[in-house]
């Protein structure tokens, strides 16, 4: 589908909403430090991103055919400044940038900003109502807080891994980034609990700690709590479900595929009602949520059966006329299509601010969630490294010569 042929809002100018006059101040890399700020910046939040001169954030690197859509997207309504953190002369503009800042976010290995000189009991002395969140793997504390913490090493040690995927096949990584999606989520929250102790409450900035490791682990359901009383560990169970059934994928007989999730005992009789089976009902095997789980090969055989009987849009029309909570499986292309997804704009098409001449257009989701009042707004996709020095360094004070100084000398 071509882009043109989508109806989406379309947003070229920043618009105040429910964070406007929050400045961030963000010298974190890659994805969950940027997913933090990306939400904050959605919502009206001033995000300067700092950056190392010539590189940028990694982020920037993960391209799709020579495009950083990954940066376009996650970057989106920040500004770029370039600061070599190294030089001592970058580190008290830091520090002035911090002094006008309400939030700063860092993502280095435990210790360094104490090595820089930059540790907490320093930033709060320049400003004692700044927000300090540390983003790390494992957490500022601990035996593994020196140890590198990328996300897949959290998603197969918090116990995502052993439960996801099939029983009889490997454990199972998410294809995204999930543990640093769900951590930069969390932390976007924290932090604003962190400001409003500031703004409200009239108190004192804090560090927020945040790992990537306990939020993910937090979002796995009863895991401790089910071990501790059964003592066995969670089978893998594709896309089924360990507490409730039916609930899978089911091939519709054009080869499509839909998912189905009968999880209270009401739907599951409407189910069966709208399969001409109420039978089932009654049956021993099925009688309760209990009785389904324990026997769920046999009911998927029963359902997968009926399903492959008629094509996706039979099945769906027919289910959802009789109330069963079912959904088609889309891939990017049907979500684009369908009409809610357009109606709501969940999907937007946003100018690129480096676009030349005859800047482009970027795709991405809508800001999330909606406010009635003041809702948030994109301003631009992801900008070029280092965009903003000239417009955000003078706000600090530094006068256009001491820019090209420092630019010539790699400082900025």
């Amino acid at each position: 589908m071509e882009p043109q042929t989508i109806p989406h809002g379309t947003s070229t100018a920043q618009k105040a909403g429910p964070l406007h006059g929050v400045r961030v101040v963000d010298t974190s890399r890659l994805v969950a430090g940027n997913q933090l700020t990306v939400l904050l910046a959605d919502l009206g939040a001033d995000v300067i991103k700092v950056e190392q001169p010539g590189r940028g954030d990694p982020l920037r690197d993960w391209k799709v055919k020579g495009v950083s859509l990954n940066w376009k997207v996650y970057g989106r309504g920040k500004r770029s400044i370039t600061l070599n953190l190294k030089d001592p002369r970058a580190r008290e503009i830091l520090l002035k940038l911090l002094e006008t800042a309400s939030i700063f976010v860092e993502n280095f290995k435990p210790g360094t900003l104490e090595q820089m000189g930059l540790g907490p009991a320093t930033l709060l002395g320049r400003n004692p109502r700044l927000v300090i969140v540390r983003l790390s793997g494992w957490g500022q504390t601990g035996p593994y807080a020196p140890k590198p913490g990328f996300g897949t090493l959290v998603e197969a040690m918090s116990g995502f891994a052993a439960m996801n995927g099939f029983e009889d096949r490997e454990p199972l990584l998410p294809p995204l980034s999930l543990a640093d999606m769900v951590a930069g989520t969390y932390g976007a929250m924290a932090t604003l609990a962190a400001l409003r102790h500031v703004e409200v409450e009239g108190g004192g900035g804090q560090v927020v700690d945040l790992s990537l490791l306990e939020p993910l682990l937090s979002i796995l359901g009863p895991l401790a709590a089910s071990f501790q009383l059964t003592g066995e560990v969670p089978k893998r169970v594709g896309s089924r479900s360990n507490t409730t059934a039916p609930r899978n994928v089911y091939r519709t007989k054009d080869g499509r595929w839909m998912a189905l999730s009968a999880s209270t005992q009401v739907m599951t009789e409407r189910l069966f009602r709208a399969l001409d089976c109420a039978e089932l009902i009654s049956d021993p095997r099925f009688r309760t949520n209990s009785d389904r789980v324990a026997h769920v090969e046999e009911l998927d055989a029963i359902l997968q059966a009926r399903f492959s009987e008629r094509t996706l849009e039979e099945n769906l029309r027919e289910l959802q006329a009789a109330g069963v909570s079912v959904a088609p499986v889309y891939d990017i292309r049907d979500l684009l299509g369908d009409a809610h997804i357009r109606e709501r704009g969940v999907v937007v098409e946003v100018a690129d601010l480096d676009g030349g001449e005859d800047p482009g257009s970027v795709l991405m989701h809508a800001v999330v969630p909606r406010f009635s009042r003041t809702p948030g707004s994109i301003a631009w996709p992801g900008p070029d490294l280092g965009r903003h020095n000239e417009e955000v360094l003078t706000e600090v004070g530094l006068r256009p010569d001491e820019l090209e100084q420092l630019a010539s000398e790699q400082v900025i």
